[in-house]
């Protein structure tokens, strides 16, 4: 296997699905979906320069139960169900800094997604039944300036980056779907990455916390948001990889705005369970890499509950 360009991906891939609508914040969505946000080798950047483009999906579908209240926009629902599926292009390049311990790199992701709700919800003295579909479409490209990467040695490794989510998508506060959170938000992350028994067994951490800035259409402030995921996997010599992911996330702070005040602030947690299967191969030139992992979500409080599904497939030339 050609670590260095698999590394690259697990980088770029690592953001990836962190553009998805999460939880705990307005819509009970946001910028994260639970156990998805870290992929293979998320605490290294190689020392191979260059470009990669890797493609990635997701899917999602959660519900709140018929007696919680949930502030969307300009709405606020009695039970939810929505259903979430986003493509996600991301370009990452390598800098050319040699083969010292510190290697630097830039990537930025453009995701296509598309969203259905249904939900009762309540407009002012308005009340009733509600279904509305957000076709595919943009939803709030991102990206990181500088991701740094160091090397303690040839066994552990450490990532720092700030990721930066725009607010470019389509967004209509009266709508229960919408394709953006009409606000930017800035993400500093830190992964760490330890390559066991000659390489075939990673293990591999990311830690983040998500600043939400005002969504001036509603009025309305999220709270800042911790989350964690890490992953095992255990690779073998006929290109298959098996192991497990896990995922939390715990908002730290209240949201504000006249809506969240109703909710007590609207502060939500879950966490996420499932496993991993890879599969790897490589010819003169060039090698594919492919992932899917499949989470059940539990200890879910104030967000959308599910189970997540994410498969990636990243070709290298």
């Amino acid at each position: 296997m050609k670590m260095g360009l698999f590394v690259c991906v697990g980088v770029a891939v690592t953001a990836m699905f962190a553009a998805a609508p999460a939880h705990a914040t307005e819509g009970a969505l946001g910028r994260t979906i639970t156990g998805t946000n870290i992929t293979s080798f998320a605490g290294v950047v190689p020392p191979t320069p260059g470009f990669n483009l890797l493609v990635g999906y997701a899917h999602y579908a959660g519900e709140i139960s018929g007696e919680r209240q949930a502030p969307v926009g300009n709405l606020l629902t009695v039970g939810m169900d929505a259903t979430f599926d986003m493509l996600s292009f991301t370009g990452m390049y390598v800098w050319d800094t040699g083969e010292g311990r510190w290697n630097f790199a830039s990537m930025a992701t453009l995701p296509v997604a598309q969203l259905a709700v249904e939900a009762d919800v309540a407009l002012g003295p308005i009340s009733g039944s509600r279904s509305d579909k957000a076709d595919w479409d943009i939803f709030d490209p991102f990206f990181a300036p500088i991701i740094a990467g160091y090397h303690f040695d040839q066994t552990h490794h450490i990532t720092l980056a700030l990721y930066v989510y725009s607010d470019w998508g389509s967004y209509d506060p009266n709508r229960l779907a919408n394709l953006s959170l009409n606000n930017w938000t800035f993400s500093p992350t830190v992964g760490y990455t330890a390559l066991m028994q000659k390489g075939t067994l990673e293990f591999s951490t990311l830690a983040a916390v998500d600043f939400y800035t005002e969504n001036d259409a509603t009025d309305y402030q999220n709270g800042a948001v911790f989350r964690l995921d890490t992953l095992l996997i255990k690779r073998f010599a006929n290109g298959w990889g098996v192991g497990g992911a896990g995922g939390w996330i715990y908002q730290l702070e209240k949201d504000e705005g006249p809506t969240a005040d109703r909710l007590d602030g609207f502060k939500g947690h879950a966490l996420a369970l499932g496993p991993i299967v890879t599969y790897s191969h490589k010819w003169d030139g060039g090698q594919v890499e492919f992932s899917a992992r499949w989470m059940a979500e539990f200890d879910v409080r104030r967000r959308l509950d599910g189970d997540p599904l994410m498969v990636t497939a990243t070709v290298t030339f």
